[in-house]
């Protein structure tokens, strides 16, 4: 999970975003934790319609997003990826990804809106909720998008009865369900390269604007940096200096598409003392500066 630090929420109709850290990110309306219940179901059409944000524009969450889309085509980007929609594409949406919608005002979709800490536990949801492995894009074959289409419609009547605590644990089961329908389509990955891979990811969201060096990663969990390297190459075909380096530039990509913070401001957050010591660190691996990434970013929709 990215950690972001601690939520400011003012419960309220109208609210529309909260600021994580010091990075305002959308809700949608969306409240919980604080309100009544934990998940939300709405379409691509509501959704357009009551909220301020711009859609097709940058924006993060502090929640999970489940897409389902059930007529039209569209192109959905996820952390600077286009992923093309049909009907029967499922897209997921994790809290800080960077995400820009794309245009069909006429797109037949489902949403689900979730905090992490509402589904009922179980092992094999935990681990899919935590997994840096997990696709983003689920294209859902006939027989699977007929079992999580049904889901979701007793998942969305269930949402709109979360009054009662009976009612809540209902829409909890169901979007457990819904998840778990989910997990099984996830291949088994319990070899040892991953497992160390996992653990290097989970250090790395939370040390990566700190260090950049494999060396440290190493000693905090107890692996040789051979290791790592050893375990990244198998996992995901890089080596670890590239999996930190690639978190580094994620981060700054996502700052620089989703806020107006200066680059050097920017640069201090990811524990670089000189700006331009990033901007070459950037443009070396980005293929252009960050000043050129925020203009594309803000005219490429």
């Amino acid at each position: 999970m990215i950690s972001r630090g601690t939520p400011t929420t003012q419960v309220g109709a109208r609210q529309l975003m909260v600021t994580i850290g010091h990075e305002p990110v959308h809700r949608y309306g969306f409240h919980p934790p604080g309100d009544v219940g934990g998940v939300e179901v709405t379409t691509w059409s509501a959704l357009s319609t009551r909220t301020t944000v711009e859609l097709r524009r940058p924006h993060r969450t502090d929640f999970h997003q489940l897409l389902l889309v059930d007529k039209g085509t569209t192109t959905h980007r996820v952390d600077f990826v286009d992923h093309p929609c049909r009907p029967g594409t499922l897209l997921w949406v994790r809290p800080g990804q960077v995400q820009q919608f794309g245009a069909n005002r006429r797109l037949g979709a489902r949403l689900v809106l979730f905090v992490a800490e509402f589904p009922a536990p179980a092992p094999p949801l935990s681990a899919l909720i935590d997994d840096p492995l997990a696709p983003t894009r689920w294209p859902l074959d006939r027989a699977q998008r007929q079992a999580v289409g049904t889901t979701l419609d007793a998942l969305d009547a269930a949402s709109k009865d979360q009054t009662t605590p009976t009612g809540i644990e209902i829409a909890r089961h169901l979007l457990t369900v819904l998840l778990l329908q989910l997990a099984a389509r996830q291949p088994a990955r319990r070899d040892d390269h991953t497992s160390v891979y996992t653990r290097l990811h989970a250090e790395l969201e939370r040390s990566y604007a700190r260090t950049r060096r494999v060396e440290d990663y190493a000693a905090r969990l107890g692996y040789t940096p051979r290791t790592l390297t050893r375990a990244c190459l198998a996992t995901v075909g890089r080596t670890a200096k590239q999996v930190i380096d690639e978190r580094v530039i994620l981060e700054a990509k996502r700052r620089l598409a989703h806020t107006d913070t200066a680059v050097e401001t920017i640069a201090r957050q990811l524990g670089f003392t000189e700006p331009t010591n990033f901007g070459k660190f950037f443009t070396r691996r980005a293929g252009l500066s960050p000043g050129a990434f925020r203009t594309t970013t803000h005219t490429s929709r």
